[in-house]
């Protein structure tokens, strides 16, 4: 047949790839399937459905309409699922906050995505309240639960959630929307001190639904399909949690929310209702594995994604030796996120646990439709024998194309073409990927980035500092910890405890996270330095990550 050109009828329509496709899909599939919402409630697809047009008429109602922004401070609750859906589906925006930031960054989110509404849990009306005078866009605030009494607060609550669904219209009419329209924004942080805003369109999301999909699909370990039951302990607020409630909904699966993530609640969650898919990062899994209550608790047939850091063989081990099909998956909040995952090749499944965990610790292999490279400075391929390490830089459908009003820092993501992922990593022979350092200096503690840069500015403060370095050190609860490195002041009177303390009082002031107050200090007579004066911190990691 010639390549000539096919008719077209004038009638024709370009199906848009929308999230409300992912919506129906799952109603259609499995219209009775149970959501719940830990002990406190559950409902079926169908009331999902019902929930998601009473929320957009509802949101409709306070003045909400296309292109506004619509953020949320909650926990992991079948609410935050409706609104993944809802506040997308009318044209609006969803802007998942990180609540663990401290409140000046939280603050500097909302200002800086121009939030026009808040939907927010009672529990986080504190951390708002410490920053509203401040605030800059938020027209509207609504209370996300329904509980006795009024919520006990000074700032201007325009309704709560139960109440105002209850009074919407179950029948609200989507609008087709162009597949490119923004749907999702939240911030990440990184080694500056300013979160950085990434932004995610429909078909972005729906790519990344159809190939996470793809990848979890069939028979053998780490799959994940009709008949699993699906318990997120990954914060929804954490890149869409991963992503796979959106591919949850789609197949229509069990689906379980924990809340708040108490070692108690998710042991009992796991167990009641028979969880058999999850995903967490090391430090959660190992409370779980810890915990009083789970120490005679065997956990067949669950399977766990790993992410946020890396999989230490041991856990790895540790976990396999309890039933758990444990394995990594790679990705950052700029890749929406996941790029890759560390599924064992057929034949790798009569291995021993010992060589499973060493393949299950990797950080694995790409999934459908992502192109992965490790490369030079000059973009130039390694090879893939293991040893030759290079920067990871990534391409997919499913990419953020910029960082929200950041051109400088989106040309530099996108240098070349290609996202630069900041790690650096070796591919062996079998195309798996293993990451083996960072280019910047930022450390990862129990998920969450620490900011070295920003730490080193805190604890110079200190009257009797001369000099301080921070690096990570591996950490066997939170995978990585900040170590500083400190040089005195010639006759100074200073102790760890005192610069402890002074990092304590900006953690309480908002300025940091509290999860930057080192622990370990260590007081050095000088560090090391490059050729052109820049602090040597490879020189110190290879000196002080053991401590």
């Amino acid at each position: 047949m010639s390549n000539q050109p096919m008719t077209r009828a004038e009638t024709a329509f370009d199906q848009p790839l929308l999230i409300a496709s992912i919506l129906q899909t799952g109603l259609n599939a499995a219209p009775e399937q149970e959501i719940l919402n830990a002990d406190q409630s559950r409902y079926t697809y169908r009331e999902l459905g019902e929930r998601v047009h009473r929320l957009a008429n509802a949101l409709a109602d306070l003045g909400v309409k296309e292109g506004d922004t619509v953020a949320v401070m909650e926990w992991d609750t079948p609410r935050y699922l409706e609104c993944f859906f809802a506040i997308p589906m009318m044209g609006a925006v969803i802007h998942t906050i990180n609540v663990r930031l401290s409140p000046e960054q939280v603050l500097y989110t909302i200002n800086h995505a121009k939030d026009d509404v808040i939907l927010i849990n009672r529990e986080f009306l504190p951390l708002l309240e410490a920053v509203w005078d401040k605030v800059d866009t938020v027209k509207t605030l609504v209370l996300l639960e329904s509980s006795d009494g009024p919520a006990e607060t000074t700032l201007p609550i325009d309704g709560e959630y139960e109440a105002l669904l209850a009074a919407a219209s179950a029948d609200y009419d989507f609008p087709i929307l162009d597949e490119n329209t923004t749907a999702s924004t939240f911030y990440t942080t990184g080694t500056t001190g300013l979160p950085k805003g990434v932004y995610f369109s429909h078909r972005q999301l729906v790519m990344h639904t159809l190939a996470a999909r793809s990848a979890t699909a069939g028979v053998g370990h780490g799959r994940f399909n009709q008949d699993d039951v699906y318990m997120p302990i990954t914060p929804m607020f954490h890149v869409h949690a991963w992503g796979v409630p959106f591919l949850a909904t789609m197949l229509g699966v069990k689906q379980v929310y924990p809340g708040r993530y108490v070692p108690e609640t998710l042991l009992k969650l796991l167990l009641t209702e028979k969880v058999t898919f999850s995903h967490c990062v090391p430090t959660i899994m190992q409370m779980l594995l810890t915990a009083e209550a789970a120490k005679d608790i065997q956990f067949n047939g669950w399977k766990v994604i790993i992410g946020g850091s890396a999989l230490p063989k041991p856990m790895a081990k540790a976990a396999l030796e309890r039933g758990i099909d444990i394995f990594t998956g790679y990705g950052m909040s700029e890749t929406c996120p996941i790029l890759t995952l560390s599924h064992l090749q057929p034949h790798m499944e009569e291995w021993d646990l010992d060589a499973q965990a060493e393949i299950r610790s990797l950080t694995g292999r790409p999934v459908p439709f992502v192109s992965l490279r490790i490369v030079d400075e000059n973009m130039n391929d390694m090879p893939h024998d293991g040893k030759s390490q290079g920067e990871i830089v990534v391409r997919s459908p499913w990419l953020t194309q910029g960082y929200v009003n950041d051109p400088e820092n989106s040309a530099e993501l996108w240098a070349g073409g290609w996202l630069h992922t900041g790690d650096i990593g070796v591919i062996d022979e079998n195309g798996y990927l293993k990451i083996t350092d960072r280019i910047k200096d930022v450390i990862k503690t129990g998920g969450e980035w620490i900011s070295s840069l920003d730490l080193e500015g805190l604890v110079l403060q200190h009257p009797g500092v001369a000099e301080c370095a921070v690096i990570g050190v591996e950490d066997a609860k939170w995978g990585e910890r900040p170590l500083a490195l400190v040089v005195k002041k010639p006759n100074a009177e200073v102790d760890a405890e005192s610069i402890r303390e002074l990092v304590a009082g900006y953690a309480e002031k908002g300025i940091i996270s509290r999860y930057g107050i080192p622990e370990n200090i260590k007081f050095v007579d000088s560090l090391p330095r490059t050729s052109v004066g820049k602090l040597d911190k490879k020189v110190m990691r290879a000196e002080h990550g053991g401590l």
